[in-house]
């Protein structure tokens, strides 16, 4: 079955390189034309790279935060690492305005790693009724975050810089501005290292201390993970929503919650739905783009309403 996986992926990546405005097909490829070679090195292949790393670091994102929190309905746009990592990268830009991505990823680092701290903090001090509160309570707490980053960039005459830069777009990837997405790939292999641990942690704070786990140190490694990612994520591209919040559901739903065995599909398959998302915003409107943070959001939201459906019946 991996392997039927694995073929459909590398043909949405085939695909996906000879989607564009401009006019590409393998027998120039194989003709060796330099305008042809130039397209696929210089913009279609690193397109491709960026959304496929985004992709496997946003699914394995919302694996990590659903077994911190135990919710299935959490992911780093609905904890406030996002906002947070927003209102970072916006200090950045006006306290450091020639930091360059560096000085502002880290800034993003710092702030999406603290908003998931604090996340952390406020869930395990609230006694909830309600397994659906928690993400409503991440919403909320995003909502105050993104309010205050827009406060601070309406304040400095940067508002519209901003909606603009954060609405998740691949189409100003090409070679020499995306290498820094490359930082995911550590994330994936750590994570896949202590992906036992990350499963223990889900069952529970009790059952994590009885089998000997450090669960505090392990609940920090998970969210500095997180903080990497979404950072990486939104300094590359912006910001892309459902990802991390579709597809682990739909792996647990298919293949449990063991993430030793369940890891490689989640990957997959956050790289497979932004691929996916993309040629659907490269062909609405051809020559023209519909930027991925539309397209991701409309696919997301019909897979996450139909979950939703499928766990009331």
């Amino acid at each position: 079955m991996r392997a039927g996986y694995l073929g459909c992926f590398t043909a949405l990546c085939m695909l996906s390189l000879m989607i564009g405005a401009g006019q590409l097909h393998w027998s120039q490829l194989v003709a060796n034309e330099s305008s042809a070679w130039l397209t696929l090195t210089a913009s279609r292949l690193p397109r491709l790279a960026a959304l496929v790393l985004t992709g496997v670091g946003l699914a394995v994102c919302g694996v990590i935060l659903q077994h911190i929190v135990r919710n299935k309905f959490v992911e780093p746009a609905t904890t406030g690492s996002l906002d947070a990592a927003k209102l970072g990268i916006l200090l950045a830009m006006v306290l450091m305005p020639d930091a360059g991505s560096s000085g502002r990823m880290i800034f993003a680092l710092i702030f999406s790693f603290a908003a998931g701290l604090i996340f952390v903090a406020i869930i395990r001090r609230t006694r909830l009724r309600s397994s659906a509160l928690v993400p409503v309570i991440g919403l909320m707490y995003g909502g105050v975050l993104s309010a205050l980053a827009e406060f601070y960039a309406y304040q400095h005459n940067i508002l519209q810089s901003m909606q603009g830069w954060l609405l998740g777009d691949f189409s100003k990837v090409v070679q020499g501005n995306y290498e820094i997405v490359y930082l995911i790939l550590p994330v994936v292999v750590l994570v896949y290292l202590y992906a036992q641990r990350f499963t223990v942690l889900g069952m529970g704070e009790g059952m994590a201390s009885s089998l000997g786990m450090n669960y505090a140190a392990t609940v920090v490694l998970g969210l500095m993970l997180v903080a990497v990612t979404v950072a990486v994520t939104v300094i590359t591209v912006g910001a892309i929503p459902f990802v991390g919040l579709v597809i682990p559901n739909l792996v647990a739903l298919l293949y449990g919650d063991n993430l030793r065995r369940t890891l490689p599909i989640v990957a997959l398959g956050g790289a497979s739905l932004l691929v996916i998302c993309d040629i659907l915003g490269r062909v609405l409107i051809y020559p023209f783009e519909v930027p991925i943070g539309l397209t991701a959001g409309s696919v997301g939201g019909a897979l996450l309403l139909s979950l939703i459906i499928r766990r009331v019946r």
